[in-house]
């Protein structure tokens, strides 16, 4: 590993266990065990008076200290009000997730034997809006590291797919079950040329969590027929989290077993529970049906798009594995699918995206010096007369990184992706009555550069402010309340302007979802505004400072 250092390693930053891949020597994709020799770290941290634990110690942990664990705090990701309160510190969701990264890079460097893990790609769930996302992103900055991308979790699986097992073309879903998210994506592979995203669809909100809290309250709803009491037995913080431990272990069970004990102990009383699979099955069987639903909304979408049928259906994310998953959508689609690698599936295919970025800088860094002429993209060579020099090229960064000149070839596979969301502005319609004017559509190729004209409300108006939306709407126009602010550009105009003068919107959205908007007036001044929306709800500006610094003076074990 010592000659590829420089590469990029792929996160999987997961809502309930987090993992780190690499590249090998021979061009394949590997997780790298932790300090426990495991393949995969509980995203769990436990605040130990000074010291910060993250992973299994941090989850048995939960059982005698609650108060002082946190964990699915993915799912808080992006949420201004989220603060977790310790020893007179506040804490942002961002900050807590740092910690995780830094837990599994440190393993991974020490397991691989080096030091200056460095650059990095970060996963996300598909349906994570612009807030998520940029809270990922600062994630990883606050943990020290350069985030060269954040990538959507199914994409990531279909790239480890594409690269590994799929030698043919074909139109795949990808249900992704995550231990807090879901998502379903379809994707064109074409295994060593593309992998396209045709649509996705999910909620950021619905995972394995949510099956766990079904048995939780399940086995409570057993302790009060047992003991004859109606007390919530939740209300102790002890008693719930040593609930959602013995839930998710039930669980895991449940997949390879009918039925399994659980022992509920509160207050002085002990009752044991038989959980049978069936029961589980019924008091989650609305869950799945969520899935289901949430398919057939993106294969909707789909069939817009000219994509009337898929091949096949991979499942992965750890809660893909339950028996009733895989059964129930064979019934519902009547084609067979499988799980593929459901636990590593998606850090193996950041950490390939990572490598593909690593040997294309590689390869346009080496273009450039042999002919005078910067590269910023492979796909923009045009008409610039190689003459032999690209094979050249593609042997020296075969010859410097160690790997085969096929894998060096093979980076050259393109990745598109679309967009999960719609963005717009609020405008007014003929009526005016606020609507919001989506400028780009959920399941659009990405990335995108779109201009739509709006006039000013008055004549002589000193300015105009330009509210800009979020949805989940298909439609061109939407109403505001279904719709959320991201960011507001306020554009300063000349006095003498008259009603309905043209304003030109233009909204330039890139691969991973960061969207920048330039809006220009068009009268002779041609005044403009351009803004990169940076979310107010993510840690930023003296706090993001003060959050790097913290963490530097911080020891996570």
């Amino acid at each position: 590993m010592s000659k590829t250092i420089k590469q990029i390693f792929g996160i999987d930053l997961g809502t309930t266990y987090s993992s780190i891949a690499c590249v090998d020597e021979y061009g394949k994709a590997v997780v790298i065990p932790n300090a426990e020799n495991q393949r995969v770290t509980p995203s769990v941290v436990f605040f130990d008076a000074g010291n910060i634990v993250v992973g299994d110690v941090a989850k048995e942990s939960a059982k005698i200290y609650p108060d002082d664990v946190v964990s699915f705090v993915k799912r808080s990701m992006g949420e201004p009000n989220f603060l977790f309160e310790h020893n007179s510190k506040s804490y942002r969701a961002e900050e807590i997730s740092s910690f995780i990264i830094r837990k599994i890079v440190q393993d991974a460097e020490e397991s691989l034997g080096i030091k200056g893990i460095r650059d990095v790609v970060i996963t996300c769930p598909a349906y994570f809006g612009i807030n998520e996302r940029e809270a990922t992103r600062r994630a990883g900055e606050i943990a020290g590291f350069n985030v060269r991308q954040i990538i959507n979790e199914p994409t990531a699986a279909a790239i480890a797919y594409g690269s590994m097992e799929s030698q043919k073309k074909s139109v795949v879903l990808v249900y992704d079950l995550g231990g807090g998210t879901f998502d379903i994506t379809m994707i064109d592979v074409k295994p060593n040329d593309s992998i396209e995203v045709i649509c996705t669809g999910g909620d950021h909100n619905l995972g394995g969590k949510d099956w766990d809290d079904r048995i939780v309250a399940h086995l409570v709803q057993e302790f009060q027929s047992a003991t004859g009491s109606d007390e919530d037995i939740l209300e102790d913080p002890d008693t719930c989290q040593d609930l959602q431990l013995s839930a998710e272990k039930a669980k895991k069970i449940l997949s390879q077993r009918e039925k399994t004990p659980v022992l509920i102990t509160h207050g002085g009383e002990r009752v044991k529970v038989i959980l049978e699979r069936t029961v589980f099955e019924s008091v989650t069987q609305d869950l799945l049906e969520r899935t289901i639903s949430l398919t057939h909304e993106m294969l909707q979408e789909a069939r817009k798009k000219g994509y009337e049928t898929f091949d096949e259906i991979i499942l992965v994310g750890g809660s893909s594995r339950m028996p009733q998953v895989g059964g129930r959508i064979e019934q519902e689609f009547d084609v067979a699918s499988r799980l593929f690698d459901p636990d590593e599936s998606v850090a193996k295919g950041a950490a390939f995206y990572g490598w593909k970025l690593f040997l294309q800088e590689e390869v346009r860094e080496k273009i450039s010096q042999k002919t005078g002429h910067a590269i910023d993209d492979l796909d923009d060579l045009g008409d610039l007369d190689l003459d032999g020099v690209l094979g050249e090229v593609e042997q020296l960064v075969a010859d410097d990184t160690g790997y085969a000149l096929t894998d060096v070839q093979r980076a050259k596979m393109k990745i598109k992706n679309v967009t999960s969301k719609s963005f717009g502005v609020i405008a007014h319609d003929a009526d005016d009555r606020e609507i919001v004017y989506n400028l780009i559509l959920r399941n659009t190729d990405v990335p995108i550069v779109t201009t739509r004209s709006f006039g000013t409300a008055i004549a002589n108006q000193s300015a105009a402010s330009i509210q800009i939306m979020e949805n989940e709407n298909s439609d061109i126009i939407t109403r505001p309340e279904h719709a959320i602010t991201i960011g507001t550009a306020v554009l300063n105009l000349p006095s003498d302007l008259k009603e309905d003068t043209p304003i030109e919107i233009t909204f330039k959205l890139n691969e991973e979802g960061r969207l920048e908007i330039n809006a220009e007036e068009t009268s002779e001044t041609r005044r403009s505004v351009h803004v990169t929306i940076e979310t107010q709800s993510v840690i930023q500006g003296e706090e993001l400072e003060k959050a790097k610094a913290r963490t530097k003076e911080t020891v996570v074990s």
